[in-house]
């Protein structure tokens, strides 16, 4: 009998990771976003092959049609990493991952050593605020809560991390957060609070742009996945399908899940801003072939040759090699043709990852 991963993956024995890269001069990784936000590039191409399309991101409204839906992930980033200081003065960064409890957040330590249960830290900006760790989990996160928690009216964790906290930077930016970063690096219909990683293809998006969508009758629907840091865990196995995949909360409303339904019945296509919208649309799917509005926990890792059941189109920035992002897309778009519009984006000098251009896959 075949293993569920096998029905829902089909034949991953012959899949390499190494079949999932390509090589990127490192001049081509944007470090900074594009002012406009819509002024950056958008490589179009068709899922059957043909010749592919470059626009800039402010034409999309003429590259969709009255009736299509574009749904996004409206989470937002939360200012996750605090810089702190042991009783000893040793400097330590929390980045905090999310709520465990009314008072203890769930956090990684960096780096670990030394910080035991019962550990004070105080917050380097201001010491006079101090967090306790309270526990050390299985995983090496530890649990932490501020000290005057402890006591009536003490102030809440997320309350100093939104003062204090930096932007969570993906590594590859390669530079410290600045103060512009708090707004550049989060969409501008971003409400729910919980990722500490964006959904980097709705940051092309402007107030200007959306307005002009629903003018030209496409419809615009909102989901909720909160990203995690698993989303930049290098694949380092082998074969990709043993990869142990990261698990995020996600959230989709029955407004959403009535206008996707009313969509497809009418002939429009879904189009997913993202690959986080794809992993939630199609782990829905795949759980029970009907969507509900829902809530819960995904591990969803999407490989050729995946059959995609509601996703139509896909908006999504240029992803690192070996990344379980580039192997999503590589199974929406074909690894062969995505790998060949790489190339060629590369060639056009596209800028790639978070703060980078994009790419509209049809």
């Amino acid at each position: 009998m075949k293993k569920l991963r096998d029905l829902q993956w089909g034949d991953t024995m012959a899949m390499r990771t190494e079949d999932f890269t390509y090589h990127l001069p490192e001049h081509l990784i944007a470090r900074r976003p594009m002012e406009p936000r819509d002024a950056c590039r958008l490589l179009v191409m068709s899922r059957n092959g043909g010749a592919r399309r470059h626009f800039r991101f402010r034409d999309l409204p003429s590259l969709v049609a009255p009736g299509d839906l574009l749904v996004f992930n409206d989470t937002r980033v939360i200012p996750a990493r605090l810089f702190v200081r042991k009783p000893t003065g040793g400097r330590r960064e929390l980045f905090f991952l999310e709520k465990a409890d009314t008072a203890a957040w769930k956090a990684l330590v960096r780096p670990g050593r030394g910080v035991a249960a019962g550990t004070v830290l105080a917050v380097e900006e201001e010491p006079s605020i101090r967090l306790r760790v309270v526990a050390v989990l299985s995983d090496g996160c530890r649990l932490v809560q501020t000290e005057a928690a402890e006591k009536r009216g003490g102030a809440a964790v997320e309350s100093i991390i939104e003062r204090y906290g930096h932007t969570p930077l993906p590594p590859y930016i390669d530079r410290d957060d600045d103060p512009s970063d708090r707004e550049a690096y989060q969409t501008i219909y971003a409400r729910m609070p919980g990722a500490v990683a964006a959904p980097t293809a709705g940051l092309h998006f402007t107030d200007a742009l959306m307005e002009e969508l629903g003018r030209r009758g496409v419809g615009l629907s909102y989901l909720t996945l909160h990203v995690g840091p698993g989303t930049f865990r290098p694949v380092k196995v082998d074969n990709p399908a043993d990869h142990p995949m990261h698990e995020e909360r996600f959230s989709i409303p029955p407004d959403t899940v009535d206008r996707i339904e009313k969509t497809r019945a009418g002939g429009g296509r879904i189009v997913a801003v993202g690959t986080t919208v794809v992993r939630v649309l199609e782990h829905c799917h795949a759980a029970g072939g009907r969507l509900l509005p829902q809530e819960g926990t995904t591990r969803l890792m999407i490989l050729p040759p995946w059959r995609f059941g509601l996703v139509d189109g896909l908006i999504t920035n240029f992803h690192l090699p070996k990344s379980t992002l580039l192997m999503l897309v590589s199974a929406f778009a074909g690894r062969e043709l995505l790998l060949d519009a790489y190339r060629e984006a590369i060639a056009e000098s596209y800028r790639f990852y978070s703060y980078g251009d994009a790419m509209f896959i049809v």
